[in-house]
């Protein structure tokens, strides 16, 4: 957002240099000395910003996903708007504002209102809708199971779903945040619901990543709504002290380790080599060349945060069958032993990217997405995930600290996070002795393979909340589309939450059943 206030500024700027009638060469140096002031305080921004990127909760990711999957949408999907209220918690008259909030039907295989036909919902996260459609397989393939209608719900500010105009400079971003996105999914439940005349159409709630952790707190806030919940590597557990904030990077590392122990202790001692290279007088310039960058390099950090995010991608995305951080521990590994330290790193990189003509800083374009634009300031009010590195993994020591985040979000929005709202409005804490007196209907289902998984729920809290692990999963892999060459283990993850989801079908069945006969 900075990054495109700077170019405005410049374009601006610019134009008054060229058309004041007062111009004079000591007006240009002034103009230029406030131009690198503001140039300056642009690139500190970003320099900072690299600190706190987090890996991007979404189940759809990595550069080696599956690209044979068909991204053509079907015509069985047909798409909607609803009048959604924008506040859904206070009475000022601004809260009665409405936006279009997009919402798409699939009606192919459902059973039909008359028979109380179940309603899978899938709810949206931090991404416009469209992927889900064709890239969550889970509702899809199993909407013939179950008979079912498809809902799927974008999440608000997000892909066709922001209220006027667009995610940039925006002055109403409170009410962008989970419990409004939450009474926006129950609403529109609802209202669907009985538009249909399917008032007694059991509903199942199904989310990956951010939306597993919408998924599941939708059940707890809205059991009337939903009967049950699949959760999909939902780290509802990384908030405050919960979790080790060094939970995500260790798992890294274990990946890392357990698929090469020379790629590991290579990927180890790179960073300080590269540090040693970078203090040169001309180091910058021989690792631009090294590693091939699109443009010369203007500190060392940014190539760093560009290797980490790539061992951090290719681990948390590290799915069958062709395995990234194998692959990246394949290029790194097939070099010749003397080979420098630094051209076998760069080796891992193309091995993961492929041939590209440059690497690491890309051209972008001038703004950033309306998405990354989006979860920044989600980040900076609520979904406070203090992830950090400490020595106990491959990377170089980087503690997160709240104090430097509480800054960081203060510069960009004016306003503090809320680090410990999320374990206050939903919970976490001592969750098992909470959850076992009052939740039920949960899967919590995660691969241990993803760092992610460090921050979810792993063990079950009771006999309708559970846990499903599997020991070589990945992220959200369980509702991607299945494929010839999945493993058993991932075919049986995907049939017992089936068939955990009948039984809550079936159960709410027999109670609606009685229900009638008592009342008859």
């Amino acid at each position: 957002m900075k990054s495109q206030k700077f170019l405005i500024f410049v374009d601006h700027l610019f134009f008054a240099i060229m058309n004041s009638p007062t111009f004079s060469l000591q007006w240009l140096i002034n103009s230029f000395v406030l131009l690198m002031i503001f140039s300056t305080t642009v690139i500190c921004s970003a320099t900072t910003s690299m600190l706190f990127d987090i890996p991007r909760l979404n189940p759809l990711g990595g550069i080696l996903q599956d690209s044979n999957i068909a991204e053509t949408v079907s015509d069985d999907f047909q798409t909607f708007y609803y009048d959604q209220t924008l506040d859904h918690f206070n009475y000022w008259s601004e809260s009665y504002t409405t936006f279009r909030q997009r919402y798409v039907i699939n009606s192919k295989y459902w059973g039909g209102a008359n028979r109380s036909a179940p309603i899978l919902v899938y709810l949206g996260a931090e991404a416009p809708l469209d992927a889900a459609l064709t890239r969550i397989g889970f509702l899809n393939e199993n909407a013939v199971h179950f008979k079912a209608l498809l809902l799927y719900i974008e999440h608000r500010y997000y892909g066709n779903s922001i209220p006027i105009g667009s995610i940039y400079g925006r002055t109403d971003l409170g009410y962008f945040n989970s419990a409004q996105a939450i009474s926006d999914y129950a609403e529109i439940i609802i209202y669907l619901k009985k538009q249909l005349q399917a008032q007694y159409s059991p509903v199942i709630v199904i989310g990956g990543s951010y939306g597993g952790m919408l998924a599941s707190w939708f059940r707890l806030k809205y059991p009337h709504v939903a009967i049950g919940a699949l959760a999909s590597s939902a780290p509802i557990l990384y908030f405050e002290d919960i979790t080790p904030q060094d939970g995500y990077y260790s798992i890294v590392t274990k990946d890392f380790r357990e698929a090469s122990e020379t790629c590991y202790q290579t990927i180890k001692n790179s960073w300080s080599v590269i540090d040693e290279v970078a203090s040169q007088p001309d180091g910058l310039s021989i690792l631009s060349k090294t590693f091939k960058t699109c443009k010369a390099l203007s500190q060392s950090s940014e190539l760093k945060s560009y290797l980490k995010l790539m061992y951090a991608t290719a681990a948390q995305y590290n799915s069958p069958p062709r395995y990234p951080v194998t692959i990246v521990c394949g290029g790194i590994d097939g070099v010749p032993p003397k080979t420098d330290i630094l051209d076998k790193v760069f080796a891992g990189v193309v091995a993961y990217f492929g041939n590209r003509g440059c690497y690491v800083n890309a051209p972008q374009q001038i703004s950033e997405s309306e998405t990354t634009v989006g979860w920044r300031w989600q980040r900076c009010s609520e979904m406070v995930i203090p992830i950090g590195i400490t020595k106990n993994t491959m990377f170089q020591p980087s503690p997160f600290s709240l104090s430097d985040f509480n800054d960081w979000c203060k510069s960009i929005y004016g306003v503090p996070p809320r680090p410990h709202w999320v374990t206050t409005y939903y919970g976490g804490h001592d969750i098992k002795l909470t959850l076992h007196r009052f939740g039920s209907n949960i899967i919590f289902s995660n691969g241990l393979r993803d760092p992610y998984s460090s921050g979810g729920v792993l063990n079950n809290i009771s006999p309708g909340i559970i846990a499903l692990n599997t020991l070589n999963g990945s992220h959200c892999l369980d509702i991607l589309p299945s494929k010839q060459s999945d493993p058993e283990w991932l075919i049986m993850q995907r049939k017992v939450e089936i068939k955990i989801i009948k039984r809550w079908i079936t159960q709410y069945y027999f109670y609606l059943d009685s229900l009638f006969q008592a009342i008859n």
